[in-house]
């Protein structure tokens, strides 16, 4: 791809790096923000540099917030008794979208997948468990994407969870195996929420 502009190449190589995007959709993009005045797109660079200076992660869940804690754990309209333990923040995203959950989250930040050397020390995994001995918490279900490594990772939290009188349930197999959660439309994430499974019976049929 030819430029004629050193600028314009500049902005298209940055615009590519995004997921998704290819240097054909960058251009569009940046001749896009050509045909804008410069004061919107001024605005645009300041909101992108704002949210990544000013974003934090909640302290409770670790899920993206404006606060030290997140919308989400600071609603005491939610059941609190009840976490929903998620792969990332755009699983969160996705089921709170199906509307069909009305509890907490637990953002591990990824899963145990030895082959990319993320092991249980790279995840959220001790605050999750001082969560469930200190706040009373009555239920965990393991919303997370089914895959080998997915199965790796519940089956290491409910070996760390035996220790409390909690309940632990997962997903319904509505999801199909190899998936990613993220990528289910809303009907079936909210089924498989909905009739979630205890931890024993998903052990089974394996």
């Amino acid at each position: 791809m030819v430029f004629s502009s050193a600028l314009i190449e500049n902005a298209v190589n940055e615009f590519s790096r995004l997921p998704g995007i290819g240097k054909k959709t960058a251009l569009r993009l940046v001749l896009h923000l050509l045909k804008q005045e410069p004061a919107q797109v001024q605005q645009f660079g300041d909101v992108i540099a704002r949210m990544r200076q000013q974003i934090k992660f909640c302290k409770v869940c670790h899920n993206v917030a404006d606060e030290e804690v997140c919308s989400i754990c600071s609603n005491h309209s939610r059941q609190r008794q009840v976490v929903c333990v998620v792969e990332n923040i755009r699983d969160v995203m996705a089921i709170e979208n199906t509307q069909q959950f009305n509890g907490l989250y637990h953002v591990l930040g990824g899963i145990i997948s030895p082959i990319d050397g993320i092991g249980p020390d790279q995840l959220n995994i001790h605050s999750l468990v001082e969560r469930v001995r200190l706040q009373g918490v009555e239920e965990v279900i393991m919303a997370v994407s089914p895959t080998i490594e997915g199965d790796t990772t519940i089956y290491y939290l409910s070996k760390k969870l035996r220790e409390f009188p909690v309940k632990i349930t997962t997903i319904a197999r509505g999801i199909a195996f190899g998936g990613e959660l993220e990528y289910a439309d809303e009907m079936t994430l909210a089924r498989s929420i909905s009739n979630r499974l205890p931890l024993e019976k998903y052990v089974q049929q394996q």
